[in-house]
């Protein structure tokens, strides 16, 4: 029987893997999801290094175009306002390399003593605070700035290869950040409202995959494997979405379209800490229930098959849920006042589909809910934690709101800006 079965598992193998790459296509579709994002990063990636690499080695002719392109990706992985000051640092710090060796190479020679010497006075350099991550970018200019100058024919050569280094980071940097702020700048730090789409999007779409694989009674192991790895890569999407908040008002007094006289004006929107920080709860709470999922098959029951009702009210918990995130997803400052009512619907069906789960519970064929071998009592009781968190979100979101409503009554002539 198992010698039947294994041709049908190996055929299924693609299929399942064809299945997550067009739900991962689908995601990616959508501006405000993680995947757009990744996508988004890559390209512009690709085209500041092609750039870099092209104005470095057909323009200039450089003897080491790498530099151009390696400051180039550094860069443009940061919001507006931080490229600009860590393209600074990073500039200070491959110039401070750079020097350090042109110094000891001038006197000393390109040999052993000199480049000791210069890794100490590199090392602790790097160590300022002012440089920041920048910092080590001091000893790896330094040690890069060595081995081309010990490869240079003679000391006048050596000191102009080091020169174009400095250059090459200087051209690598610009392009980095022209790129950044000017062409998409980067959605996933670009504004507060940008990285709780993120988050939103990304709890809902796991919130949605779980929910059909339950309602189909399919509980493998691989599945929840990766329910578990996605809802672990919420914690890093949340870290962002607090840096976006933390940045949003530095972001926007160095961006180009503020100093063009596109600018706006400031939002009258300010509760996105608090909503950014609810959400965070409710990760919490996504990673902890996809755990319980993925520790079922340590129990009896590994595919949830003697209580195939059970994944299915647990699913309609989800679809709801997954409403829930989908408004967080698209949150708009010019139209919180209608989300607010429609996250409040939302919110109302998950209270009504957690009230169908626990009567289901109650009423249908007993759980093992005591049995701590088994994920019902767990699962459960997430549910109830869920609700909780989703609850306080809206209450959080409503607070802001109407905050924000008062800020801008105070205001009248603050939105013709």
């Amino acid at each position: 029987m198992a010698k039947a079965q294994a041709p049908l598992m190996r055929s299924a193998a693609p299929q399942a893997r064809a299945a997550r790459v067009s739900q991962w296509l689908r995601r990616a579709a959508n501006p405000n999801s993680s995947e757009r994002q990744t996508l988004t990063l890559i390209g512009k990636s690709a085209l500041v290094a092609s750039v870099s690499w092209y104005i470095a080695h057909d323009l200039i002719g450089a003897q080491s175009p790498a530099f151009a392109p390696f400051s180039a990706v550094l860069i443009v992985q940061i919001t507006a306002y931080q490229s600009l000051l860590q393209a600074l640092r990073h500039v200070g710090a491959v110039s401070v390399g750079v020097s350090l060796q042109g110094a000891f190479g001038a006197f000393l020679g390109p040999n052993l003593l000199s480049f000791v010497l210069v890794a100490l006075i590199a090392a602790f350099i790097g160590r300022w605070r002012r440089l920041g991550p920048q910092g080590s970018q001091v000893t790896t200019a330094a040690f890069f700035a060595f081995s081309t100058y010990a490869a240079a024919a003679g000391q006048s050569q050596g000191l102009r290869e080091l020169g174009q280094i400095v250059l090459l980071v200087l051209i690598g940097c610009g392009v980095g950040v022209v790129v950044n702020v000017l062409v998409l700048p980067p959605m996933r730090y670009r504004s507060a409202e940008d990285g709780i789409h993120v988050l939103g999007q990304s709890l809902g779409d796991l919130a949605e995959d779980v929910c059909a694989a339950l309602r189909r009674g399919e509980l493998d192991k691989e599945s929840t494997e990766r329910w578990r790895y996605r809802a672990a890569q919420l914690g890093p999407m949340t870290a962002q979405a607090q840096t976006s908040v933390q940045t949003a008002r530095e972001s926007v007094h160095y961006h180009p379209w503020r100093v063009l006289g596109r600018w706006r004006g400031r939002p009258s929107f300010t509760g996105y800490q608090e909503v950014t920080d609810a959400l965070e709860r409710i990760t919490y709470q996504m990673t902890s229930m996809t755990r319980s999922f993925d520790q079922w098959h340590d129990g009896e029951d590994r595919d949830g098959r003697g209580y195939r009702w059970f994944l299915v009210r647990y699913g309609d918990f989800l679809s709801c849920f997954a409403a829930v995130a989908e408004v967080f997803g698209r949150l708009d400052e010019d139209r919180l006042g209608e989300q607010c009512r429609e996250l409040g619907a939302a919110v109302e069906e998950l209270e009504e589909a957690r009230g169908r789960l626990a009567e289901a519970a109650e009423s249908g064929s007993p759980l093992p809910v005591s049995d701590p071998s088994e994920p019902y009592g767990i699962l459960l009781a997430e549910a109830v934690r869920l609700l909780d968190e989703v609850e306080h979100a809206g209450d959080v979101l409503e607070q802001a709101v109407d905050r924000a409503g008062h800020q801008a009554a105070g205001r009248p002539g603050e939105g013709a800006r």
